[in-house]
Order: structure tokens, then C-alpha cells, then sequence
């Protein structure tokens, strides 16, 4: 949706991409926010939240060594230390928009996988699945990052609504509220899905999929210039910026005349995660 030529370079080509600060640091907050569920309900204070990112931070770097990158050359410490600080501010920041001595998820980063009747497999990761007594399901997703103006809330709501899609399928159930948490500028977004909200999301889901099939058997990935594209990895091989993009490595036959709208659906699937992501066979 974003960049159809970003996706070849990511799910195709699986060129490499350098770990960010900024989308460490959210893996980061999203795994204390996760733990602290861990400890009673009374303990779940904002110093106990602090006190787990030490902690966190070393397991990141346990998983991943490459992440010890980010702050190669800093002999002091001192932009580690900026670094942690602001993860701090944001986790404290939750604390001003959600109590969690009053909440009991019954999920926290919750696998989800279920398959349409045309083939599609869609798969998840929900941050958090809160259930009312009375049975009714929220999805709540954190973001690190600051809440978009209105004209640009499109994107995170179809990543919710494609949860709400998953979850729907899945169990039979629409999620009675989805809820999206900005600790970044401390916003909070809801939206109550109904049934057509979810069939909407399952038909676009379905034409992203068409399109990415035609895509991958023609080779004909367009690149879409946005403002993001000053974070792209990618620039040195984007004709964008006067790159040229690797040998195609898959066979690839001639698109015929009207398949930009018709392609055929086969076993395929599709995945969310900290964004929606629709990934290759």
C-alpha cells in the first residue's frame, strides 16, 4: 500500500535494512509494557515500568547483537543514555492514558492466524486483547510514535480493522472496540468496527493481493514517491532517486491486456504486524 517497489525490495529481493532508533526503541516499550503485566496488579507503577527497560534493552541486544550498532562510537554512553531516557518518557506517558492496575489483558502479544474462503491466510501479532466480563473484545495497539492528522489515520485504522477481520474470522466474534494508544504525542484513537466495516477490509485485502500476484509474475513494481521516502533504505536502488533496482530473480511472462484488474488468487498469505504487511509465497 504504501510503496509497491519497497515491497519487492523487502519481500522479493529481501535487500537489508539498517535498524533504526526510533523503531528500536518501540520494540523496546512495546516488550516493558508487555512484562509488566507480568507482576501483580498494585505493583504495576510507573517505577517498576522503568526498571524494566534495563532489563528489556539487554534482551534485545541478546536477540539481536546488530542492534549494539546504533550506538557505535558512542564511547560515553551519552546518546545510549538520551536514547533509554526517551523510552522512559514514553513509558511513563502510558501511565497518563491508561491504568493498568484496573486491566487484565487476556492476550498480550497475541499470535492470530486464520484463512479465508478464497485461499488468503492472514496472520497477526495484537499487542493487547481485553475481554469484558460480558464478553465483548477491545484490540488496543500501542504506537511510539506521535497520532497522524485525520487525513492520514487511514493507515493505522486498516491495520486494526484488519485485526478486527482476523479476529472476526477466527472465533466468530466482532471486536466491540479498536483502540490505537500514541505514547508518542499521548492520543488515543478508538473506532467501534461493524460487520461491513470487516467485509470492506476482506475485499481490499483480497484486490492488494491480486495485484501483488500480478506484480510478482510480471516484475512490474512501481515505485510510489511519498514524504516517507526520506527514510527509505532503498535510495541508491530506486529509479526514484537514480538508482537502478537489482536483476529481477524471479521468471517473469508479459502482463496481459486487462490484468492490472484481474488476477487470479492462489494458496497465498498475508501478515500484520507493528504494520500491516501483506508478505510474498
Amino acid at each position: 500500500m504504501q510503496c509497491p517497489l519497497l515491497y519487492r525490495f523487502r519481500v522479493i529481493d529481501k535487500l537489508p535494512e539498517k535498524p533504526s532508533e526510533a523503531a528500536t526503541r518501540g520494540t523496546l516499550v512495546h516488550a516493558v509494557l508487555e512484562r509488566l503485566f507480568d507482576v501483580p496488579a498494585a505493583d504495576r507503577t510507573a517505577p517498576r515500568a522503568r526498571a524494566l527497560i534495563p532489563g528489556q534493552w539487554d534482551r534485545l541486544l541478546e536477540s539481536k547483537p546488530e542492534l549494539s550498532d546504533l550506538f557505535a562510537g558512542d564511547s560515553e554512553g551519552e546518546r545510549l543514555t538520551r536514547w533509554l531516557g526517551e523510552a522512559e518518557r514514553l513509558v511513563d506517558r502510558w501511565f497518563s492514558l491508561e491504568d493498568p492496575t484496573r486491566l487484565e489483558p487476556a492476550e498480550r502479544e497475541m499470535f492470530v492466524e486464520t484463512e479465508l474462503e478464497s485461499g488468503l491466510r492472514l496472520r497477526g501479532v495484537i499487542d493487547r486483547v481485553d475481554i469484558a466480563p460480558s464478553g465483548e473484545v477491545r484490540i488496543v495497539d500501542y504506537k511510539t510514535g506521535k497520532a497522524p492528522r485525520p487525513e492520514y489515520s487511514d493507515g493505522p485504522l486498516f491495520q486494526m480493522t484488519f485485526y478486527a477481520l482476523v479476529i472476526w474470522r477466527l472465533k466468530g466474534v466482532v471486536p466491540r472496540r479498536l483502540q490505537l494508544v500514541y505514547l508518542g504525542s499521548g492520543d488515543v484513537m478508538t473506532y467501534d468496527p461493524v460487520v461491513a466495516d470487516l467485509e470492506r477490509v476482506e475485499r481490499k485485502l483480497l484486490a492488494l493481493w491480486d495485484a501483488i500476484r500480478l506484480a510478482t509474475e510480471t516484475g512490474d513494481w512501481r515505485p510510489r514517491p511519498t514524504k516517507l521516502c526520506g527514510w527509505c533504505d532503498h535510495q541508491a536502488v530506486c529509479p526514484e532517486f537514480g538508482g537502478t533496482p537489482p536483476v529481477y530473480p524471479l521468471s517473469v511472462r508479459p502482463a496481459g491486456p486487462g490484468e492490472d484488474d484481474q488476477g487470479r488468487m492462489g494458496p497465498v498469505r498475508a501478515e500484520a504486524g507493528r504494520s500491516v504487511a501483506l508478505e510474498g509465497p
